[in-house]
């Protein structure tokens, strides 16, 4: 899964530094932009495998970056942060992004959920697989949702992963844990409440769609 180029886009060369030395330590060449109008051209000249995306950039929010980013690419995307809003989170999530990390955090973290993003997108299904959740449709091969009076919602490619686990384990009460072990594909690293944003999403989205809170546990879907 190593090789290829990863995208930065942060402004501090001390993070970016210290990045390099993880990102190329697993066979990628890290790519560092320090402005989201140098990210997006970098993009658009390089096509990297990932991108790293803080938030706080001079000139071009991020939150502005990742829109352009996914507008234009399915690339993953994983959000770094010092913002501790949970609406900054979800507005980056919203618009495109894997998955994020709050500032300060563990080089050896940023590298486990790179490595999980890349996983799960090399993973997602050739086939086309559907489940039935009280008359939604689920369609990992077109990954949308058909409501039962037929409109099409489409999730961003984590909400759907995540709904699609859900789905595919109707009438099991899943852990947070085992939500990020099998959704997000890394260890618990203390950050379950992102899978409590995303769940809060879906259910904006979709508001209809059964997910029970089971409360101390995690969540369960039943069909």
């Amino acid at each position: 899964m190593s090789g290829g180029a990863v995208l930065l886009i942060e402004d501090h060369d001390e993070i970016a530094e210290l990045l390099r030395l993880y990102v190329e330590q697993e066979g990628f060449t890290l790519i560092h932009a320090t402005s989201g109008e140098d990210g997006l051209e970098c993009m658009r000249r390089r096509a990297p495998r990932a991108v790293l995306l803080d938030l706080g950039l001079p000139g071009m929010d991020g939150v502005v970056v990742c829109r352009e980013i996914r507008q234009q690419s399915d690339v993953p995307i994983l959000i770094l942060t010092a913002r501790d809003s949970e609406t900054d989170t979800i507005i980056g999530l919203e618009v495109g992004a894997d998955d994020y990390i709050t500032k300060p955090f563990s080089p050896r973290e940023v590298i486990a959920r790179l490595l999980a993003v890349l996983r799960r997108a090399e993973e997602r299904p050739i086939t086309a697989p559907v489940r039935m959740v009280s008359g939604y449709s689920i369609d990992a091969g077109r990954r949308e949702v058909v409501t039962p009076d037929g409109t099409t919602i489409r999730p961003t490619a984590r909400e759907f992963d995540l709904l699609w686990y859900l789905a595919d384990h109707a009438g099991l009460v899943l852990s947070r844990t085992q939500i990020l072990d099998s959704v997000w594909g890394y260890d618990y690293f203390g950050e379950t409440r992102t899978v409590d944003v995303h769940i809060r999403q879906i259910r904006r989205k979709i508001p209809d769609i059964p997910i029970e809170t089971v409360w101390g546990v995690g969540y369960r879907i039943d069909r």
